[in-house]
């Protein structure tokens, strides 16, 4: 199994570009399932949580190709089978995003309940509630959840709290069921709306996308679509991150800063200089002296849970003491124990932990317990004195493109090697 050696104290420096959302890229491949000819997607980050999903496309009977390194072309005309196994849902949650596009066009699905990182329990009740409003009939039999329908209709969905995965299968099934439907409480994350934005090129009804209520008239089919996935949000925010905690210099081109405005501000509160250069590109100077924060974790627009290791592992270093509340899953800070074993003074009470900071993080093995947890070890990495070993790096390349590849244009020490746990 790959692991990273980095050896730390080197400020980075340089322009980094940043990848296509993950996490905007994999319901967007989903919902190929809804159109009646080949879509094109342009920005499709090359990640191992992208290839699954196009594992599971495969298996449904699709056909996908790429034309150019980030450019990947779904051809659904071939779908013949309504089931996404086991042995692919189970590395990756996003795989449950093919439920509403089956049930929708096909009126039938087979899926295995979904896996992926370990932070905590994520039920789809929601998804499951939604569709049964909308008239599916929902079973759950060894593992899978069996849906079929004799034809969806559109209906109020009303979520107890914001879901993401929830309001993206929802939103999905609704633009071909009969009728309106109406989801409030909704997700307003950027990938929300970059969804929409695709699906509304297909030819379906949305409005509201990125707001608390949407709007979705169905339709009785969808066409091709030719789509740029937006910028990844939490990888900029990882790297701004990594300049601050290496006192470096970046520029970091190509990402969106109207999402990522409440990193900004945090890092800001911790004496990282940010200027914003247009609407793309940001220049992070990490030279000052970093104060302590605190940072309490909401949906969007709030600051994001998938940065909350990355910032915890920025304040092991800062001037005082800084207090990090992760309100958004239970089990998010496995990263912990890993950053103590660095020399990071740290101690958790409850859903808080209250960093203390010390003047350098030290070398050290240490082991990847899930994606953002890994980032924020490499994040420590950078900063520890002598050189840290990191296992169970199969975690990064989920969810970073070419991570170790970016920080090594930057001047960072950085080696892959395989072997170890």
């Amino acid at each position: 199994m790959n692991k990273f050696l980095i050896q730390g104290g080197i400020p980075l420096k340089g322009e980094v570009k940043i990848s296509g959302a993950k996490n905007s890229a994999l319901p967007i491949l989903c919902s190929s399932i809804l159109a009646e000819d080949k879509c094109r997607y342009l920005n499709i980050p090359n990640l191992k949580d992208v290839s699954t999903m196009i594992k599971v496309l495969e298996t449904l009977g699709a056909k996908v190709s790429k034309d150019h390194d980030n450019t990947i072309i779904v051809d659904p005309s071939g779908i013949a089978l309504y089931e996404a196994p086991y042995d692919l849902v189970k590395t990756m949650r996003a795989s449950i995003l093919v439920l509403g596009p089956l049930i929708a066009k096909y009126k039938k699905a087979r899926i295995s309940l979904p896996g992926g990182c370990a932070i905590g329990v994520r039920p789809i009740d929601q998804h499951l509630k939604g569709l049964a409003k909308m008239g599916a009939h929902i079973e759950m039999s060894h593992g899978y959840v069996l849906a079929s329908t004799k034809g969806l209709k559109g209906a109020r969905i009303v979520f107890d709290k914001p879901t993401v995965g929830g309001t993206e299968n929802i939103m999905m099934a609704a633009t071909m069921a009969e009728g309106k439907t109406i989801i409030e409480g909704a997700a307003k994350e950027p990938e929300i709306a970059d969804l929409a934005d695709v699906l509304n090129k297909m030819g379906a009804k949305i409005k509201g996308a990125g707001e608390a209520t949407i709007i979705i008239e169905g339709v009785k089919k969808l066409s091709k679509a030719t789509h740029t996935i937006i910028p990844d949000r939490i990888e900029a925010g990882t790297f701004m991150v990594a300049s601050a905690i290496t006192k470096g210099n970046l520029t970091i081109k190509g990402a969106r800063v109207d999402h990522i405005l409440s990193i900004i501000e945090k890092l800001r509160g911790m004496g990282v200089v940010v200027n914003e250069i247009g609407k793309k590109t940001l220049i992070v100077d990490g030279n000052n002296e970093l104060k302590p924060i605190d940072v309490e974790t909401a949906p969007f627009p709030g600051f994001p849970t998938d940065m909350q290791a990355q910032t915890t592992a920025l304040a092991c270093i800062a001037d005082g003491v800084s207090s990090i509340t992760e309100n958004i899953f239970e089990n998010r800070f496995m990263h912990v124990p890993e950053l103590m074993r660095m020399g990071a003074n740290l101690e958790e009470k409850g859903r808080t932990v209250l960093v203390r900071g010390v003047n350098r993080l030290q070398g050290a093995t240490v082991m990847a317990t899930d994606l953002r947890a890994s980032a924020s070890l490499v994040l420590a990495a950078l900063n520890a004195k002598g050189t840290t070993e990191i296992r169970r790096i199969y975690h990064l390349d989920r969810g970073y493109e070419n991570i170790d590849k970016k920080l090594l244009s930057l001047g960072a020490r950085i080696e892959r090697e395989s072997g170890g746990l």
